[in-house]
């Protein structure tokens, strides 16, 4: 029996290269870069160098939540994420019904990890987003998570259990203890230290439903979401067993064989963030999976322009995969994947509908 179609609807972001899901896209395929000095300073006295979202572009933290007092990442993440919330739901105008939201939060914490359930009900708060609370989730699994969650989503779809679904991710590694703890573990990349990354933040979100559902609504579909898979690397940076990229090399396979792609894959979008550890797997994965892929197909990590948005990644590459699909300067299908540091991996695959 054949599944019904899956399809992208609406997409929201902000990024240190953009207050838009348009913006950012353009900046990234201009490949405008924008990470600059900050006052904080690392273990050598030299400023952090981060991509970080211009704060006149952020809307002010909710009076009743500003008393409460929340650590400073927090609230800086409930401000991100609105920016991309309110994009998301433009199309939804006279949409009464409310929308789960499954959301990808930080996976390295700072002196107090975020409580994930007081986490969504701050962000409606924040927002005043129609979020269905009692079916929404959020989890700490960083990179990785959001390209996870369009799994649940689409099963979520395809069994009627929603109309619409919600998959989103928000972070910000711009947090002392965050930077303190990457630097002392010589992550981040500095004058002296090439094989780092850049510290960034953002959010960013994608409105999935099916694809019966987006023509009774009159919403035109994006992009078809052709399938999703998820693993993981036992092998990851934390652990103690070797590193061999099996986790992302069988997320592939196992995509692959569920869902062949009508042709050869045009394009991938990677979450390399600039350590040379993220090369290995790919290239395990690429090769155990090489008749599935043009010869010669484009490799995009924007990472190299806003840096490491931590847990906003995977649905940040896919908002970008879904833009550049859809206005046809990046090739269908298109692949897209996320790693994260303990050992999560997820894969979609995306199609012009």
């Amino acid at each position: 029996m054949t599944k019904p179609a899956v399809v992208v609807v609406s997409v929201g972001a902000v990024s240190p290269i953009g207050l838009s899901l348009a913006e950012t896209a353009a900046s990234a395929r201009a490949k405008v870069a924008r990470l600059r000095e900050i006052e904080w300073r690392d273990r050598r006295f030299q400023p952090f160098i981060v991509g970080a979202v211009p704060e006149d572009g952020l809307p002010e933290l909710d009076s009743a939540l500003s008393t409460l007092y929340l650590q400073y990442r927090e609230a800086r993440l409930l401000r991100l994420a609105h920016v991309a919330l309110d994009e998301v739901f433009k199309p939804m105008t006279g949409y009464e019904t409310p929308i789960p939201l499954l959301l990808a939060l930080p996976e390295h914490h700072t002196t107090k990890p975020i409580d994930c359930k007081a986490f969504l009900t701050r962000l409606v708060q924040q927002t005043k987003a129609p979020l269905d609370l009692a079916h929404s989730v959020a989890v700490p699994n960083g990179r990785a998570a959001g390209l996870m969650a369009f799994q649940r989503a689409a099963e979520m779809l395809e069994s009627n259990k929603a109309e619409f679904v919600l998959v989103g991710g928000v972070d910000s590694l711009i947090d002392l203890y965050v930077l303190g703890t990457l630097d002392m573990q010589e992550r981040i990349r500095n004058e002296v230290n090439s094989d780092g990354f850049s510290p960034s933040e953002g959010a960013a979100f994608v409105l999935l439903t099916l694809a019966s559902t987006a023509a009774k609504q009159g919403l035109r579909p994006l992009v078809h979401i052709l399938g999703s898979a998820i693993g993981h690397e036992s092998g990851h940076l934390y652990a103690q067993e070797p590193y061999l990229g099996e986790g992302l090399a069988a997320t592939f396979t196992n995509l692959l064989s569920q869902t062949p792609p009508p042709s050869p894959i045009g394009c991938v979008y990677a979450s390399f963030n600039g350590e040379r550890y993220w090369g290995k797997e790919f290239g395990v994965a690429r090769l155990r999976n090489s008749a599935a892929f043009v010869p010669d197909h484009q490799m995009e990590h924007p990472a190299e322009c806003f840096g490491d948005m931590g847990a906003a990644h995977g649905v940040m590459l896919a908002a970008l995969a879904i833009h550049g699909v859809m206005k046809n300067y990046r090739q269908s299908p298109c692949l897209v994947y996320a790693s994260s540091d303990y050992g999560g991996r997820a894969a979609t695959l995306l199609a012009t509908p």
